[in-house]
């Protein structure tokens, strides 16, 4: 069996606050806004993985308004869904993702999320796609908006 899913999120950017994509520190002077590290490419991903397996959404798991997730590293919030995937069962096929941003620039950091995603999501760095964009009219808001999609295989 097979589970497609979407994920999607997005933050605005905040000063003095470093900038984190997919568990990857990136330099560049402002960060992501967010109760935790802000990290939209992983909490993209998370929603996929929790909505595959029909679990509650990241905000619900893991709340803005708890204390215990201020500035917690969005690897945290990962683990836990790649936990939940596993007890249903399922392997991870392959990521997609589109980063929408103006800046900064992802082709500069690309391998180096990839490589980082293979590593966390535990599959071959060929099963993860990252591609950026633009947003060219969408997400007036300076920041940084991520749409991934998650292929899920039934284990054998």
């Amino acid at each position: 069996m097979l589970k497609i899913t979407l994920g999607f999120d997005s933050h605005t950017f905040e000063e003095g606050k470093p900038l984190v994509l997919g568990g990857v520190p990136i330099e560049y002077p402002r960060g992501l806004k967010g109760h935790s590290d802000g990290d939209v490419l992983l909490h993209a991903i998370t929603d996929a993985l929790l909505s595959a397996v029909g679990d509650e959404d990241i905000g619900q798991l893991f709340p803005d308004k708890d204390p215990k997730w201020k500035d917690a590293p969005s690897t945290l919030f990962l683990e836990s869904a790649l936990e939940k995937v596993r007890k249903k069962g399922y392997l991870i096929a392959n990521v997609d993702c589109v980063i929408i941003a103006n800046e900064p620039k992802i082709a500069s950091v690309k391998k180096r999320i990839i490589d980082n995603l293979s590593k966390l999501l535990d599959i071959e760095p060929e099963s993860v796609s990252i591609k950026g964009k633009t947003r060219e009219g969408f997400c007036q808001e300076d920041g940084i908006a991520c749409f991934c999609v998650v292929l899920l295989q039934k284990k054998a």
